[in-house]
Order: C-alpha cells, then structure tokens, then sequence
C-alpha cells in the first residue's frame, strides 16, 4: 500500500514525466524496467536523443574555424549550448564554462593547472568524508608532486560534514577545501555557501563537486560564491562524456593550460606558442559537440518542468523508502543527514550486497551496490559497500513498492 508520503503533489506528475524517458519503457529480465540507479547515472529523455540526432543529420561539422554552413550551424548550436550552461549556473560570462569529459576531469583540470602551479611544500588541501574518489585521488597526485598535504575533513555519524571540526582545520597553511555539494553514497547536501565563506575567511580556495546536485536542485554559482564548480552531463539527464567545469575568471587567467593542441593557442612557433583566450584556453583539440547540444537540451528539457515540485517528488520517494524499510528486519540505513536528495544506502544482515542486487535484477529492478567509489567512507562506516536506491524525477511509488517487495522476496530466499 502507498505511503501517504509519497502523494505527489499536483503541480507536477511523475507518470508522465516518465513517458518522456523511452528506455523506462522496457520489461528486464521479463519484468517492467524499476531503474533506481540515477547516482551513477540518469535516463535521456526523448528531447535529448532527438537534438543529438539532429546535430549529426544535419549539421555534423567542426566549430570554429570551418569557412562553410554547416561549420557555422555547429558553432552556433555549440556556443548557444555554452550560454544555455552558463544561464543554468548563473555564471557571470559563458566564457567562464568549461568544456569537459566529466567532472573527474573537471577536477583534475583544477588540480594539475592551478595546484601544479601553485601548491607548494606545507600547503594543505581539505577533503572531507564524503568525496568521491574522483575528488581525492587528483589531490592526493598533486600533493605527492608538489609536497603538500591532504588532510580528510571529519564528518558526524548522520553523514555530515562536521564543520566544527573543519573551523579547526582551517587555517593559513589551508590553500584549497574539496566538497561535494551532494554525497553519491549517502544523499547528504553539503552547506557548500557556508563552507565557502570559512575557507574564503583564511585565503583558502573551494573546489565543488556538483556531480549528484545538478539533477536535484537549482544552482548558483555566485549565490555559492565558490571557486570552481563541476559537473557531468551523464547525471543531469544529458550524454555521458561531457561536462563542465566552471571557474572564477580571475583564477582561470592566471592558470596555465591543461592539455596542448588545436583550439587553446593564439600563435605557435618553435621559438615559443601563446595561448587563447577563455574559454578555449582549456579546450584543447576538437570538443563533445554533440555532447555539448545534447546536455543543453536535458537543462531545456528541466527548463520546462517545475523543479521544485520534482524535488518534493523525490523526498517523498525518500521518506516512502524510510517509512517501508523500517518494516524489514535487519535492514540497516547507512546515515541519515540534516537535509538529503533521494538516495537511500542499506545493508541487511546476513545478505551480501551484491547478492541482493542481483536478486533485485532478476526482477527487473536496477540499483548499484558495492563501495561506490567512497571507499574512505565505507571505512568510516566499517562496511565493505551497500546497496543504494537512487531516486530520480521519473520514479514512482510503485517503484518504491517494487523495491521492498524484492527485498522482501531476497529474504526469504535466504531463509
């Protein structure tokens, strides 16, 4: 039976929301497809699709330099997807959007031009908890080539950010403070404004990994006031293999480029090359067009819809999923933060996770389990790995329902 909790409310429908989404369509395994996996990655709507289509039927050409239509066509579409990114942030200028693969290399942009070029014997790099690994392991490179240091920022038992503990860390050898602005693991919304004002208050620099946030919610780059900000196109709808890093002008002229070739350089010579403007300074060689029109049309697409109902959508998920799971026996949450998206992480004892995923698959029910590349935070927590169920805009209550009745069904199979 339905969860009060999970009553949508009326300004905005789920269910037809839903029909957007063509793979959501399917039966797995001879069952109607639940995909609760958004974390790693979310469904493309029809909207998506067609623009990429569309891109290579009939404009398929490269941007910039071409002197014909189609070059010009491409161009436009892929600068007017820039400004559409830059609106979507409240960025200052379009120019200050960067073109990536993802934000793992969005992050590792950062890391190796400006830490590269400005970390330095006893420097410190805060990193809380909850990262992604994609947000530690390129610290911990630059750090080891330049000798500073990486200190982990505690968090509390729930699975927030301790920001007693992080005033205690902050000090004048801190030079950088990496959060996520939403856990993958947990679901935990970081205070990433809050964060910014204390380390902006010691001179230290705030990289954002804005990787699970931008499907839940609007951001605000200036409203953060942080430094840099990443994101994937993959996890807000839109094609893997593109991205954005987003960057304070003033930083991002004083960085020195990333990778060389094509597109980043003003004039070459074997004397000496100089390098573009930006944002082309970092976009070495030929860009994801296509990925670029495609992840312009996914911020349209949410453009159209009312996102913050889709937000209480998806708490309501949450709460449904709180509410049913203390009705099973040895299901255990893993955290329970101050303010979360729609993600829940459990283990039930006496099933391994990955068993349980499987199970789950063979009913056509789609979640990730393992460590989900937090593997500092499974330490934290004593746990190899759980099972998460992530929620997105598409999902129902019956999704929900489904859930539990597999993980009721996996119980039982395991005596």
């Amino acid at each position: 039976m339905t969860s009060p909790a999970a009553v949508t409310r009326p300004d905005f429908d789920p269910a037809a929301a839903r029909l957007d989404f063509p793979i959501l369509q399917q039966q797995v395994n001879g069952q109607p497809l639940v995909y609760l996996d958004n974390a790693a990655t979310t469904q493309k709507p029809e909207a998506v699709i067609e623009a990429i289509s569309h891109y290579y039927r009939h404009d398929n050409a490269n941007v910039h330099r071409g002197a014909h239509t189609l070059s010009d066509r491409a161009t436009v579409a892929f600068e007017n997807a820039r400004a559409t990114v830059a609106r979507f942030l409240n960025s200052p200028a379009p120019s200050q959007v960067i073109w990536v693969r993802g934000a793992t290399e969005a992050i590792n942009l950062v890391a190796h031009s400006w830490g590269r070029s400005t970390l330095r014997a006893g420097d410190r790099i805060l990193v809380s908890y909850l990262e992604h690994h994609s947000n530690i392991v390129p610290w911990q490179l630059i750090a080891a080539a330049t000798g500073a240091e990486v200190v982990p920022i505690p968090i509390t038992a729930g699975g927030d950010i301790d920001l007693a503990a992080l005033s205690s860390l902050l000090d004048e050898r801190v030079k950088l403070v990496a959060v996520n602005h939403v856990s993958n693991a947990l679901g935990t919304i970081n205070p990433v404004a809050e964060i910014t004002r204390m380390a902006h208050a010691v001179g230290a620099l705030v990289m954002v990994d804005g990787a699970q946030a931008t499907a839940h919610m609007p951001v605000d780059v200036q409203a953060i006031d942080c430094d840099f900000y990443a994101f994937s196109g993959h996890k807000l709808f839109g094609p893997t293999g593109i991205g954005v890093l987003w960057g304070r002008e003033s930083l991002l002229d004083a960085m020195p480029p990333f990778l060389g070739g094509g597109e980043m350089i003003e004039t070459v010579s074997f004397s000496g090359s100089t390098w573009n403007s930006l944002p082309f300074k970092f976009e070495a060689g030929t860009p994801n067009i296509a990925g670029a029109i495609g992840l312009a049309a996914a911020i349209d697409y949410l453009a159209g819809l009312d996102i913050d109902a889709a937000a209480r959508h998806e708490l309501a998920l949450l709460e449904q999923t709180i509410a049913m799971a203390g009705e099973v026996e040895d299901l255990r949450r893993i955290g329970n933060p101050a303010r979360s998206v729609g993600i829940f992480s459990f283990v039930i004892d006496g099933i391994h996770p990955s068993d349980l995923g499987m199970l789950l698959d063979q009913q056509g029910i789609a979640v990730r389990t393992g460590h989900h590349c937090t593997q500092p935070l499974m330490a934290h927590y004593q746990l190899p790995g759980t099972v998460r169920a992530s929620y997105a805009l598409y999902n129902t209550a019956e999704d929900v329902e489904r859930l539990f009745a597999g993980i009721h069904k996996a119980k039982r199979l395991f005596g």
